[in-house]
């Protein structure tokens, strides 16, 4: 081997050294957390007039949430420092989809569900097609505080929805749209992150998938 080949050899030794210590540096200090947030908690780490945060509950900095969740809606919270992981989570291109669990005001026919398979027409246009399917109450639901308000006379069930896209309120103003408000809406899954045995409050820092 010529002085030359040596040379380029111990170069590029040490840009493939140097860039699998990058690769190392960026996976260790990537974060994802998983957090399921209570009912009348912003989405966000500040607030000017005084109401609950992430902060109050999230000790981790620099870290954004991927997709908003409603003050008035509560489960799972994706929170990174990942740019990419963020854009692929929320961008209407990709299509992730969301899973929620929906207490709603009366019992939908199967006809008025069938409506979410071929979308809904909203002040801001058709929705994508969804899925929505009446299921018994999670096994694994916890009590909410305040409770929701219900009335005597009116009976109530759980929806499970899964949509692909994130408009504001969609799921409020869909299950409006077919005449059943929402009374208490939980979000279970987006992508391949689930909110598993995570308690209201509780966080997790989980593995890029």
């Amino acid at each position: 081997m010529t002085n030359l080949q040596h040379k380029k050899s111990k170069s590029k030794q040490y840009h493939d050294k140097n860039s699998a210590n990058f690769v190392k540096h960026m996976i260790s200090s990537r974060k994802i957390l998983l957090f399921n947030k209570p009912f009348d908690v912003l989405s966000q780490f500040t607030d000017q007039i005084g109401r609950q945060t992430l902060k109050n509950y999230i000790p981790i900095t620099n870290v954004y949430a991927a997709g908003r969740l409603d003050r008035d809606s509560e489960g799972l919270l994706i929170l990174t420092n990942d740019g990419k992981l963020q854009a692929k989570l929320t961008q209407p291109n990709n299509k992730m989809e969301k899973i929620y669990y929906v207490q709603v005001e009366g019992i939908p026919e199967s006809t008025a569900l069938q409506k979410f398979c071929h979308g809904l027409l909203l002040k801001d246009g058709m929705t994508k097609p969804a899925k929505a399917e009446l299921v018994a109450e999670p096994d694994w639901l916890w009590p909410r505080h305040p409770p929701i308000r219900t009335r005597k006379n009116i009976p109530t069930c759980w929806l499970k929805i899964t949509l692909s896209e994130g408009r504001n309120r969609q799921i409020r103003r869909m299950t409006a749209n077919i005449g059943f408000p929402t009374l208490r809406l939980i979000r279970y899954s987006m992508a391949n992150f689930q909110l598993g045995n995570l308690q209201p409050g509780e966080w997790k820092e989980v593995d890029f998938v």
